[in-house]
């Protein structure tokens, strides 16, 4: 059973086309199965989960677009803040949230504060996120460590760089699902899914379903994850 499980929630936009609907109608019903693939986790015993909720490209979309994406977000986290509570869930966020709108970030701030110490579970928003974005930060701030003195350019290795990234405390995930049937994982997690299991459906997200969770996870379960070795090291 893996501990972390990375998703690429894609298809909002195409479902609700489909449905002769507005592409916001799509990320509205993108909500129930986030609570269903959280629910599914818990029963199953992961610890975290890691949603692509607004990469840094996806500013490029239609204005409408994006300001009601962030409404949207902005109302979810305020709904279900009480929920994560009784749960003894934890909030946190990667990305960069200052582009965030005041009210945002403020109800953003105010869920992450109310849950930060809670144990059971932890959901990782991807919010304002790219993959090179965190990997040229993590480099900057080791380069700026080095000039002040405090590291030494031959001691940073992969765990001092690990550490220096947005997930530093969180495991690396060991599924990475990609829901809409596009085959890339479009600057997602790159340093951290290095040896993460890819598994790729044509389901559209508003219609991925606790069964959909179940099929990637027995696919994951059928890979041999050997992690550099051959088999018989492995074994």
């Amino acid at each position: 059973m893996p501990k972390h499980v990375a998703i690429i929630m894609d298809g909002n936009g195409r479902w609700a086309q489909k449905q002769g609907q507005e592409r916001l109608f799509g990320h509205q019903h993108g909500i129930r199965p986030i609570r269903t693939t959280m629910d599914a986790c818990r029963k199953m015993g992961i610890r975290y989960l890691t949603l692509y909720a607004f990469s840094t490209e996806n500013w490029k979309r239609p204005h409408d677009e994006v300001e009601g994406l962030w409404d949207l977000l902005t109302q979810a986290i305020s709904d279900e803040t009480e929920t994560l509570l009784k749960n003894n869930i934890r909030l946190r966020v990667i990305g960069n949230i200052a582009a965030l709108s005041p009210k945002a970030k403020r109800s953003l701030q105010e869920c992450l504060e109310a849950t930060q110490h809670n144990t059971d579970f932890v959901i990782i928003l991807a919010l304002n996120y790219g993959g090179r974005n965190e990997i040229v930060t993590a480099a900057q701030t080791l380069a700026q460590q080095a000039l002040d003195g405090k590291i030494k350019p031959q001691d940073i290795d992969e765990q001092t760089f690990a550490n220096a990234m947005m997930t530093a405390a969180i495991p690396d995930p060991d599924l990475l699902i990609r829901t809409g049937g596009e085959l890339r994982i479009s600057n997602f997690l790159l340093w951290q899914a290095a040896y993460a299991e890819l598994y790729f459906t044509p389901v559209l997200w508003p219609d991925f379903d606790e069964q959909d969770f179940k099929d990637a996870i027995t696919a994951f379960q059928q890979r041999e994850r050997r992690l550099g070795t051959i088999t018989a090291q492995y074994l």
